[in-house]
């Protein structure tokens, strides 16, 4: 496989996505509380918590989509009063709920033509190869209609489009949501693969087992601020796992 997504192994913490005291705001409307993270390259971080705790909007105030105070750094270089379209130039990418990043009426193929369009031939070429190695089934649809995929393949491809910016962070929102439980071990291997291409990933998810498998650290949102973080390991602790969704603890690890 090409390297396309390769990332230097000096570069791995250059990569790390640091977030310091981020406060995100919907008009006059605070709904996040001081939220601090530090997500490595190769790292995932899954982020978790109930419907309406914050997930979405955390990922939307990285990206530059929620209006939001604080730090947030992307391979040292700060982002905050950057727009959108900025951040992801310098490295974030953002895979919505909605897989908002299709064009449904075009083909796979022309899908993959617009989100590479600013990559050389060659490496487009490339890139295309690494995304078909990931996902053999979008190489099988390349003519078919985006709008008449499966929802599985669909969220596929909005993640191979992801790549066409040839991130440093990756945000997921929801990955798994509607999906058949086949699909899951597809996402897995994928999100292993561009681990191993010094990535970070930030995946906001509430399948629970699908993050415990995937997850290096993880963090729970409640109320718009953290109330618990840990090593992935520590996802099978159930019963303090659900506490910290209700937002009764706000301290530290689970140590």
């Amino acid at each position: 496989m090409s390297a396309v997504l390769q990332q230097r192994p000096a570069s791995a913490a250059a990569a790390a996505l640091q977030v310091r005291q981020l406060n995100a705001f919907y008009g006059r409307v605070q709904v996040l509380y001081g939220i601090d993270l530090e997500v490595p390259g190769g790292h995932l971080l899954a982020l978790l918590g109930a419907n309406g705790a914050g997930k979405s909007s955390l990922l939307g105030a990285l990206a530059g989509l929620v209006s939001s105070r604080g730090a947030v750094q992307v391979g040292g270089r700060e982002l905050q009063g950057i727009a959108p379209h900025l951040r992801a130039r310098r490295g974030v990418a953002l895979v919505p709920e909605v897989r908002g990043n299709l064009f449904p009426a075009l083909t796979v193929k022309e899908n993959v033509d617009v989100a590479f369009r600013d990559l050389g031939r060659a490496e487009a070429a490339a890139l295309r190869s690494e995304t078909h190695a990931m996902f053999p089934i979008l190489k099988e649809r390349d003519q078919a209609q985006c709008g008449m995929l499966s929802g599985g393949e669909q969220q596929m491809l909005a993640i191979a489009l992801a790549l066409g910016r040839k991130p440093s962070v990756l945000l997921l929102d929801e990955p798994t949501q509607g999906l058949a439980p086949g699909v899951f071990g597809v996402l897995y291997r994928a999100f292993e693969a561009l681990k191993e291409r010094g990535l970070a990933i930030v995946l906001a998810e509430q399948n629970l087992p699908f993050a415990a498998n995937c997850a290096d650290s993880f963090v729970v949102v409640a109320g718009g601020r953290v109330s618990l973080r840990g090593a992935g390991s520590e996802l099978q602790d159930q019963e303090r796992l659900m506490a910290a969704y209700m937002g009764k603890e706000t301290k530290g690890g689970m140590s």
